[in-house]
């Protein structure tokens, strides 16, 4: 088990106001398996996702990592845990405009402290594997929406996390784009062997994924 989360609750207060991020979450994450968790925007999947993380803390319930009650973790193991075992992937990409494809992937690596030549090796056969041996360096600008993601997807595997949280990946790309990258994560998931979570509306992740979970008003089913 990579992940697991129990009766799961994230409140917001807003004022005189109360929003229900996510309403007492039960749900189970196997290693090396792509969940993806399906529902419109607003329903809770980000929240969902930055609670699996360790982005944020839940108000109520727990999430267990790697067997690891996190809620016993303080700020800087949680950090930690972070940085060596989750990559993340976004909706908008979340490129340094100012670096190049190779430098962008580098950059997990650097803030875990890994030599500079291993970074540029790694980051250089992470960028051939998501097909993009020739764009090396490239800046954002200078490469497709569908090539960012491609870039951004790289450097989630940077230091080789035993999870990915795909948040939104194909938002942002036309219907073509956005299935290569569902097939690319999919694939990856297989090679790298890593798990892999999809928090997405699109229907043709739900498809290829091992389990899928449906979330709305913060509350979750599984199929």
């Amino acid at each position: 088990m990579i992940a697991k989360t129990t009766d799961l609750t994230r409140v917001y207060r807003l004022g005189a106001s109360t929003i229900l991020g996510v309403n007492k979450v039960n749900l189970e994450v196997e290693e090396a398996t792509l969940v993806s968790i399906v529902g419109p925007s607003g329903s809770g999947k980000t929240t969902l996702l930055n609670l699996i993380g360790l982005c944020d803390h839940p108000t109520s319930g727990k999430v267990f990592f790697m067997e690891k009650d996190t809620s016993r973790l303080n700020d800087t193991e949680r950090r930690n845990l972070r940085l060596q075992n989750i990559g993340f992937v976004f909706q908008t990409f979340n490129l340094l405009p100012t670096l190049t494809a190779l430098e962008n992937v580098e950059l997990p690596m650097a803030l875990a402290k890994k030599s500079q030549a291993a970074q540029r090796e790694e980051a250089a056969r992470l960028l051939k594997a998501v097909g993009l041996a020739k764009r090396l360096q490239h800046r954002p600008r200078e490469l497709s929406v569908g090539e960012m993601q491609r870039v951004a997807i790289a450097r989630a595997l940077a230091n080789h996390p035993s999870l990915i949280l795909a948040d939104e990946p194909t938002g942002e790309l036309d219907s073509k784009t956005g299935f290569e990258v569902i097939n690319l994560l999919s694939e990856l998931r297989r090679k790298e062997k890593t798990t892999v979570i999809v928090a997405t509306h699109d229907e043709r992740v739900a498809r290829v994924a091992d389990k899928t979970y449906r979330i709305l008003d913060g509350s979750i089913t599984q199929e």
